[in-house]
């Protein structure tokens, strides 16, 4: 099985997500989404596709939100805000032929293994 992972390496949960998915033998794909940001349309995609708002995909404790005044923001303005600032993005997200999950919990990776 294929996987694709949003992945930043410095996060607890987001490496229990990789373990878990070569664990579960997937050939993953690491996309270290700090380096290769995801375009506006690639992130909303993801969020969609999660089943998520664009609101719940956003990492509200980080400075730049604050800083960015984002507490009201649309959903464009926050897709643009986590594109510019990509520490906003919330993590990780696990793609596979069986659908997209944000992996929080960690187990949220086997509904799509």
């Amino acid at each position: 099985m294929d996987a694709t992972i949003y992945h930043n390496p410095k996060c607890s949960k987001s490496r229990q997500a990789l373990t878990r998915l070569q664990e579960a033998g997937a050939t993953v794909t690491v996309v270290k989404y700090l380096e290769q940001v995801p375009s506006k349309a690639e992130l909303k995609k993801l969020i969609d596709d999660a089943g998520l708002t664009v609101r719940q995909a956003v990492r509200t404790r980080e400075a730049e939100y604050k800083e960015l005044g984002l507490a009201d923001a649309t959903d464009d303005a926050l897709l643009d805000a986590m594109v510019a600032h990509p520490r906003l993005i919330e993590r990780p997200f696990v793609v596979t032929a069986k659908g997209t999950r944000m992996a929080r919990p960690t187990e949220a990776v086997d509904e799509i293994l």
